[in-house]
């Protein structure tokens, strides 16, 4: 029987061990097991972590294999292979689907009870390869999506009005990617349309200023990771977002991904969009409202995904 106490992490690299950071300090999980294909690095990263538990609540963070996995009721995958030197995208998804197939064979050897929360890159395809592989119903596996590019948004919204970051209700959906888009249409400012409250407090709501908020937020992984390399601090605390929705039963609506079955028109892959997340995972797709300009860029996010899936030869 699975735990909602117990929580697996597989791949402990930048991403991986970040989120195995934020989850063992969350106070949501009483043990937290982490699998890597180099043992020793999983096993320092959770003697790391233990040394500064005595700080947050109990929580036992410990290195382990598949089999360790058995009663864990989250499981968390980052891994995957980075791309080579002159790799095509489509090489490197192919090396990245042996290694999410392998995963998926073992880890449905010993718990298909799990939700599982894909967090690596391209995380749209992969976790629609981890839903296909798994056979898992739809909604117990998701994707971190459009959670992480959705903070963003609301962060660079509340930079731009001088405003908490948390009153900022918008969304960015889509592909985790160059294709995902702004939702501007429904954008308000706790209750307030985003339009109206430029105008009552006197900021640029031009479609320049917007432009250039949706574009530094498309493009925020490429600043960080000429700066510093990766990225891995947000989608650790994205993950933990994430988690703590599924472990409370929250109902919460986050964008992530999952599989889509006939919103806006889209059906048979998995995209960011505003879902109802709680023990089950994904319990619920919105059709928020769109705009025409906004339901084609959707469309074509869409359509992109699409082409790559069937370049797989999925």
């Amino acid at each position: 029987m699975t735990s909602i106490q117990k929580c697996g992490v597989i791949g402990v690299g930048f991403v991986g061990a970040t989120s195995a950071f934020t989850l063992s300090t969350s106070g949501l999980f009483s043990e937290v097991v982490l699998v890597d294909m180099n043992r020793k690095k999983a096993e320092g990263e959770a003697a790391d972590i233990n040394h500064g538990i005595s700080f947050a609540k109990p929580c036992f963070v410990r290195a382990g294999d598949y089999g360790d996995l058995a009663e864990c009721g989250l499981v968390v995958i980052a891994a995957g292979a980075n791309q080579k030197p002159g790799e095509t995208r489509i090489e490197l998804l192919g090396r990245n689907r042996v290694i999410m197939s392998s995963i998926i064979e073992h880890l449905m050897a010993v718990n298909q009870s799990a939700v599982l929360l894909i967090v690596s890159n391209p995380v749209d395809v992969l976790t629609y390869m981890a839903q296909k592989m798994s056979g898992l119903p739809a909604g117990q596996v998701i994707g971190s999506g459009t959670v992480l590019d959705t903070a963003r948004l609301k962060y660079l919204v509340g930079q731009h009005l001088n405003v908490d970051s948390r009153n900022v209700h918008a969304f960015i959906i889509g592909e985790h990617g160059d294709s995902e888009l702004a939702v501007w249409s429904s954008a308000n400012i706790s209750g307030v349309d985003l339009a109206d409250y430029c105008r009552i407090t006197g900021k640029d709501d031009s479609f320049g200023a917007m432009q250039r908020i949706y574009e530094n937020v498309r493009d925020a992984a490429y600043s960080i990771i000429e700066g510093k390399g990766a990225t891995y601090y947000g989608i650790g605390m994205a993950v933990r977002r994430i988690a703590e929705a599924i472990v409370r039963d929250e109902h919460s609506v986050l964008p992530v991904s999952s599989m889509i079955s006939g919103h806006y028109g889209v059906d048979g892959i998995c995209l960011g969009l505003p879902a109802v997340v709680g023990r089950n995972g994904a319990e619920s797709v919105l059709d928020i409202p769109l705009s025409q300009d906004e339901l084609f860029q959707l469309q074509s996010s869409a359509q992109k995904m699409k082409e790559l899936i069937d370049e797989l030869g999925d």
